[in-house]
């Protein structure tokens, strides 16, 4: 008899086909000489109805242990519904219940769960709508990324999570060590001896994979990372995980223009993607977190980007007629609240903000003409912020030194860095993507805590 999944069920089942599935119960009720089950196996945000007649074998003994929680198979055949609510249900021949679970202690009982709640049973919350949609949605994304990438031929490739460079020069790292805690050898002037640890140098957790994306960039000309990364970053937000996913394509003979081109077209494609795969997720989001969820998809899919200056961006914001906690200058990074109001509430769409003060942003960066600006771009998009940042490289060898000096970076420590424009230089640029800051917008999801099965925060690395 086929195993089948219960979204394949629900969308093509047809009566009378007899068939097996397994999943976990959602609901029971009870009549007269009858048992309704809500039966889910995760494929789907809708269950299958599952009847079992009081003619089951045992049937009294099964309802027993059949509880909200409980997994089990039924094989049976598949009939018209006479309910509302559904097309089609499952009229049980056989029902094997694998584990039951306890109505007692079991904290998934039917009734609503703050998200509060649930991030302390983050073992249990994939089996809620919520977050069983979160989940279909994210995998969905993640199968958008690696497809658009694969349909223009870039290479993926896997950049290393133990790295000795900090890519963003911010400091804010993971240290791994084989040293005992307890003991850590010193020098003679009693700073850590690295030359005795595991690495023989002071290595960390990365916080990026472009500069390794960089090299593979000047053999493959195109390229994309797509894993973990990590900030040791003290932040306890709705924004910020110590612990999260990037995506960061680098392609070689690319300049801005071209960098932001396909960042915008790579955005596009996964909102697409997605509203096609999980429309049943899609609208539970608009229904019950945000009812912008498809409005805002709509308006990603169908709208141009809005492109300007930094320098354009700050003289708007300074005409706003709004009081910002962070006043607004030129040679201040822009906050949060400032790229929202360009994106949300001046232009109401996705916003790509070019030319940034070099001061402020990293040393990688193509110095533009004027000296001043950089030739960096960030997305910014409604309800978020950042959502992108991305530049041209810096790929002259004699300017890219003295961004290192001027930075207070050891040019050593780059030395295979900056070989790469010693031999075959070439324009390039990239950018990179935080992924789940792209499903936290996608779902409109209010906390980056709720958008990956086990978030790492400070003070919080369960399960």
């Amino acid at each position: 008899m086929l195993n089948r999944r219960i979204a394949e069920i629900l969308r093509s089942g047809k009566p009378e086909e007899t068939l097996v599935v397994q999943g976990w119960v959602r609901t029971k009720r009870e009549l007269k000489g009858f048992a309704f089950l809500e039966v889910n196996d995760g494929s789907s945000l809708g269950n299958l109805q599952v009847v079992i007649n009081q003619d089951l074998p045992d049937y009294q003994g099964i309802l027993k242990q059949i509880n909200t929680g409980a997994s089990i198979e039924v094989s049976g055949v598949l009939v018209a519904s006479q309910g509302k609510g559904q097309r089609i249900e499952l009229k049980a021949d056989t029902v094997k219940v694998y584990g039951d679970a306890d109505p007692d202690t079991y904290p998934l009982q039917k009734k609503r769960h703050s998200f509060e709640f649930l991030r302390t049973i983050a073992h249990l919350r994939p089996r809620t709508n919520s977050f069983g949609a979160v989940f279909r949605v994210r995998n969905a994304c993640a199968t958008a990324i690696h497809q658009f990438f694969q349909q223009r031929g870039f290479l993926w490739v896997h950049t290393p999570i133990i790295t000795a460079s900090d890519c963003e020069g911010a400091g804010e790292l993971f240290s791994v060590t084989n040293f005992n805690l307890k003991n850590v050898p010193k020098t003679e002037n009693q700073e850590i001896d690295y030359s005795q640890d595991f690495f023989s140098k002071p290595a960390y957790l990365t916080v990026s994979g472009q500069l390794e994306a960089e090299i593979m960039a000047m053999a493959f000309t195109n390229v994309y990372t797509f894993g973990p990364t990590f900030r040791a970053e003290n932040s306890n937000t709705s924004r910020h995980l110590a612990e999260f996913w990037m995506v960061e394509p680098e392609m070689a003979f690319c300049d801005l223009e071209g960098d932001m081109d396909l960042a915008e077209e790579f955005l596009k494609h996964i909102f697409k993607y997605v509203m096609e795969t999980c429309p049943e997720d899609m609208e539970f989001f608009n229904e019950r977190i945000d009812n912008t969820v498809l409005e805002t998809a709509n308006n990603i899919i169908n709208n141009q980007f809005e492109r300007l200056t930094y320098t354009e961006a700050v003289k708007l914001l300074e005409k706003a007629d709004v009081k910002f906690d962070y006043p607004v200058s030129w040679g201040a990074d822009l906050q949060s609240e400032h790229e929202r109001y360009l994106a949300e509430n001046l232009f109401k769409k996705p916003v790509i903000v070019t030319d940034y003060p070099a001061q402020i942003k990293a040393f990688y960066m193509r110095l533009s003409d004027d000296e001043k600006t950089v030739r960096a771009m960030d997305i910014l998009a409604p309800k978020i912020g950042e959502i992108i940042g991305g530049s041209q490289r810096e790929e002259r060898l004699d300017v890219l030194e003295k961004r290192v000096l001027a930075q207070g970076m050891n040019p050593e420590d780059l030395w295979w860095y900056l070989d790469l424009r010693r031999y075959g230089t070439v324009p390039h640029a990239g950018f990179g993507l935080g992924f789940e800051r792209l499903v936290q917008f996608m779902t409109g999801m209010g906390n980056i805590r709720d958008v990956i099965p086990f978030p790492r925060t400070p003070q919080s690395a369960e399960f």
